[in-house]
């Protein structure tokens, strides 16, 4: 039996913060249930983790009305984050003073962050899809392997060396 996982996500676009000083974040928070991701992200002193807390919780609140739309039962206490991604965004070109009259070209990223919350497998309330027919599961089911018989140990006499063997070939011959 498969199980059909349902993903509810919410993107943040052009956020100003580098996708490196995001991922630290979001590594943090990667896999872990939803309460306890967001008291992580309550609680992290990086200038982007209150728009990470935001955006989970538009993941959580996206989550109860997709399934409320569809009449899906959702246990949100089951919820984990399941995809934490900062991908780079455009870049601005900047130019910085620099000495004697010259000037330093410098880029400010942007960051795209999606993140994605699933209920946990093994939950009573998954939706399941049956992908063999009843008929042939209980077939196979109902079978069980057979045990291999055991063979009997057999007695093997000593072979003789392979000089012995030689000569006894030739008296053989010889006698013939």
């Amino acid at each position: 039996m498969a199980v059909e996982i349902k993903e509810y996500r919410a993107e943040a676009k052009f956020q100003r913060v580098s996708p490196q000083k995001a991922r630290l974040v979001l590594d943090l928070i990667k896999g872990r249930g939803v309460e306890e991701a967001l008291a992580t992200a309550a609680f992290t002193k990086k200038r982007i983790a209150p728009v990470i807390h935001k955006l989970l919780t538009s993941a959580v609140d996206n989550a109860k009305y997709v399934s409320g739309e569809k009449g899906i039962d959702l246990d949100v206490d089951n919820l984990y984050v399941k995809l934490a991604l900062a991908n780079d965004g455009p870049r601005m070109k900047r130019i910085r003073p620099a000495p004697m009259g010259r000037a330093f070209r410098y880029q400010r990223r942007l960051t795209h962050i999606v993140l994605s919350v699933a209920e946990r497998e093994g939950s009573k309330h998954l939706a399941t899809k049956v992908e063999e027919e009843p008929a042939k599961a209980a077939g196979k089911a109902g079978k069980t392997p057979k045990a291999a018989p055991k063979k009997a140990a057999k007695k093997s006499e000593p072979k003789a060396s392979a000089k012995t063997a030689g000569t006894t070939k030739q008296k053989a011959s010889k006698k013939a």
